[in-house]
C-alpha cells in the first residue's frame, strides 16, 4: 500500500549557517506549500521548502522526496542533511 506524506520543512539560521528545523506533516500538497512559506516569514528561520514523499510504510520503502517550492534561504545541496 503505498502511501504519499507532504512536509514542510524550514531551515533554522545558526552562526555556521542553517540547520534543519522541526518538520511539519500536512494533509497536502497545497497546505505543504502554504505552511512553508509561512514558516520562511519567521525572523528565526532562513527559509522552508515544501516536499512529497511517497512510498510504502509497511516495509520501510520509499521514493527519493520531489520538491514542491522552496521560499528564503534554502541550502543548494540538501543532501548534506
Amino acid at each position: 500500500m503505498s502511501v504519499t506524506y507532504y512536509v514542510a520543512l524550514p531551515f533554522v539560521k545558526t552562526e555556521d549557517g542553517t540547520a534543519l528545523g522541526e518538520a511539519q506533516e500536512v494533509p497536502n500538497e497545497m497546505a505543504a506549500i502554504r505552511r512553508a512559506e509561512v514558516m520562511s516569514r519567521n525572523p528565526e528561520n532562513a527559509g522552508a521548502l515544501a516536499f512529497k514523499r511517497s512510498g510504502d510504510p509497511n516495509i520501510g520503502s520509499f521514493n527519493d522526496a520531489t520538491i514542491l517550492r522552496t521560499f528564503g534561504q534554502v541550502p543548494a545541496n540538501l543532501d548534506e542533511f
